[in-house]
């Protein structure tokens, strides 16, 4: 795996993934658990997450994920348009409930 610098918006991480477009996808999900419960087991309720945005301000991606293996503010990032980051989370998000689902109707 490599790593990624990610940026976008108010969004500024680094991450490992397997290329751009995975770092691209794991920003979207790290800026999308702080509002939606997305993981079975999160931690946090609904208002402990409120008060953690509040404390520390909400992450707003813009309309483009930027990545580069270089460093944050590369004009040679590789850029990715948010909606379409989203509609592939989304989807991927929904197949992982799908089959969590059919896992425990196999395992009742």
């Amino acid at each position: 795996m490599a790593k990624y610098y990610v940026e976008s918006g108010t969004l500024q991480m680094l991450t490992d993934a397997e290329d751009a477009r995975g770092a691209a996808l794991w920003a979207m999900h790290r800026a999308m658990e702080q509002v939606l419960p997305v993981c079975p087991d999160d931690p946090l309720t609904p208002s402990e997450k409120n008060e953690r945005i509040r404390q520390r301000g909400c992450v707003v991606l813009d309309d483009a994920i930027r990545i580069s293996e270089q460093g944050f503010g590369r004009e040679d990032a590789d850029a990715f348009d948010t909606v379409e980051i989203f509609a592939e989370w989304n989807q991927l998000l929904m197949a992982v409930t799908k089959l969590e689902r059919r896992l425990q109707l196999v395992n009742s």
